[in-house]
């Protein structure tokens, strides 16, 4: 990459995440089972929420590919923690989504045991994204999630997707009754991030945010 900017303005952090996630970004493994993770090395970022929650579309959205991170219209079809590293400087991490499967409860149970202790143990985690659906706002399963991190004591950022389907008027009260519900919980980062993979709404700005936890990040 070229010299980096100076951590002076956020224009210079766009800039910055735009130069990251144009980087190359390839494939590293797909694990079931916590002996099949790759050795942790890089910072990561995970990315979790329910089942067509839109985390795929999110992940190929944010670094400019289509079919990066498979992409389904059918609940339940990411079935692997998916590691793909970015620029040699960021690690993503595609989550099975949760609460719907169309696996057989005892896959489907080891997946949610093997995220669990994923989430509690990886020691080169930097943030979860949790992925919202700004149509919906958080359910059972998302409020589980938040508990667990809390508990785990991993730092998670709220991610409002689709908000393209969504009226401004809605998504603002949607957003602000999820910043009163995330103010209640240790782990959850402030900020709500959101987005729409489709319409490219929040994109570069989560970009922003996600690539100051790199390697050698001026605004780490």
């Amino acid at each position: 990459m070229d010299t980096d900017p100076q951590p002076d303005d956020q224009a210079a952090r766009l800039e910055f995440g735009r130069r990251l996630f144009a980087q190359e970004c390839r494939f590293v493994a797909g694990a079931m089972t916590l002996d099949a993770l790759p050795p942790p090395d890089l910072p990561e970022v995970a990315f979790a929420g329910r089942s067509n929650v839109g985390k795929s579309s999110l992940v190929n959205a944010l670094t400019g590919r289509r079919t990066l991170a498979r992409v389904s219209h059918t609940p339940g079809r990411t079935q692997q923690i998916n590691f793909f590293e970015l620029g040699g400087r960021l690690v993503l991490v595609d989550l099975p989504g949760y609460g719907y499967s169309q696996a057989g409860k005892a896959k489907a149970a080891l997946w949610s045991q093997t995220v669990r202790l994923f989430l509690k143990g990886r020691p080169t985690l930097r943030r979860v994204c949790l992925l919202i659906d700004a149509r919906h706002g958080p359910n059972a399963h998302d409020r589980d999630t938040m508990e667990a991190l809390d508990e785990a004591a991993v730092n998670y950022q709220a991610v409002l997707t689709k908000v393209d389907k969504v009226k401004p008027e809605a998504l603002e009260r949607e957003r602000a009754a999820l910043a009163r519900e995330l103010a209640k919980h240790t782990a959850a980062h402030p900020v709500i991030m959101p987005t729409s993979a489709h319409a490219g709404t929040g994109v570069a700005e989560l970009r922003a945010e996600l690539a100051a936890l790199a390697v050698d990040s001026p605004f780490g």
